[in-house]
């Protein structure tokens, strides 16, 4: 498996989320890029980030979820915008804890612009979406007001918390995978986030959003675990978590079986791995008991997700969710 071949297979539903994602992010980049902002570095930081701004997952999800309920996105762009803001915020800072200094074959902010300006950035994509999402919820009634800023709320910590208990884990190799996966669940919020204020926004009823929710964690959970699998293929990646975070759940789950475990610290301790220990690497690892069970925990919530979206009213975002689901499982 290489990665140009799962590139093509994720292009249509990747198209589909940037197309909804459009007006969205162009609000979020005109809101963002007409604050005052002095400082020339932050300013250059803030363009390079903004012209390139592939980060369209989340305002995607946001439209389906809207549309799924009933609702029309074109109506709530503004709080699409500020939830493309606030994913911004986080991707950003990610980048800081992470130290990833490439994504995506591109310098990310903290790689080319350095630590303090990164978290500067970071900063100022939090107060301008949060400032938004609050003029743009105003207007709604006060209870659905109320419940989109809990659930944000509710996200940013679940997500905070998530990164203060992995950061307890880098440079690690004795890692339960049980542990490290309650961490991948608890990072899925941001998915579930999404799914859950684009129902609100598009006035679903209690049950409604309440599936919304749900499948958006699931939804999570699985593109997470994917990301898991995917960054034992790529040797830059995993030789960057082997030194800067916790190696991917695969490996850790790998590394629980006595036969495997030798073979692959030997491996990792290698000063430059190869392609050929890359291909060494992937058939311990999927060879391991615990990864096996892995895969079928991945099927089973993909279909958990499949039923729960059953009853969705509307026929194009169902088809798209189920999609969505079932794409986490190519190649895998």
């Amino acid at each position: 498996m290489n990665s140009s071949k799962r590139e093509k297979k994720y292009e249509i539903l990747l198209q589909v989320l940037k197309k909804r994602s459009e007006k969205g992010l162009e609000f979020a980049r005109r809101t963002i890029l007409a604050e005052k902002i002095e400082c020339e570095k932050i300013r250059e930081a803030l363009e390079y980030y903004t012209s390139n701004w592939e980060n369209f997952t989340h305002p995607g999800l946001f439209s389906i979820a809207c549309e799924a309920v009933g609702g029309n996105p074109d109506k709530a762009v503004k709080v699409q915008a500020a939830i493309a803001m606030i994913a911004a915020a986080l991707d950003v800072h990610d980048d800081i804890i992470d130290k990833s200094d490439m994504k995506y074959g591109r310098p990310t902010v903290f790689g080319k612009f350095g630590h303090d300006m990164a978290l500067l950035l970071g900063n100022a994509f939090f107060v301008s979406g949060f400032t938004l999402l609050s003029k743009s919820t105003a207007k709604l009634h006060k209870e659905k007001m109320r419940e989109i800023l809990e659930t944000i709320k509710k996200s940013l910590f679940e997500l905070g918390s998530a990164h203060a208990l992995e950061s307890n884990l880098k440079g690690k190799m004795n890692i339960a995978p049980d542990d490290y996966m309650q961490i991948l669940k608890m990072k899925a919020a941001s998915i579930e986030a999404d799914m859950r204020i684009g129902a609100i926004a598009g006035e679903g009823t209690n049950s409604e959003i309440e599936v919304l929710t749900k499948y958006g964690r699931i939804l999570g959970i699985l593109g997470t675990l994917r990301e898991e699998f995917i960054d034992v293929f790529e040797i830059e990646e995993l030789s960057h978590r082997m030194h800067n975070e916790c190696l991917p759940i695969p490996v850790l789950y790998a590394l629980q079986d006595k036969d495997s475990k030798e073979s692959i610290q030997k491996l990792l301790a290698k000063k430059q791995v190869t392609s050929e220990d890359i291909d060494g690497l992937l058939d311990i690892v999927f060879e391991a008991k615990g990864v096996r069970k892995l895969k079928k925990t991945i099927r089973d919530f993909v279909e958990e997700n499949i039923h729960l979206i059953s009853e969705i009213r509307s026929s194009e975002p169902k088809m798209l969710l189920k999609k969505l689901a079932l794409s986490t499982l190519e190649d895998l």
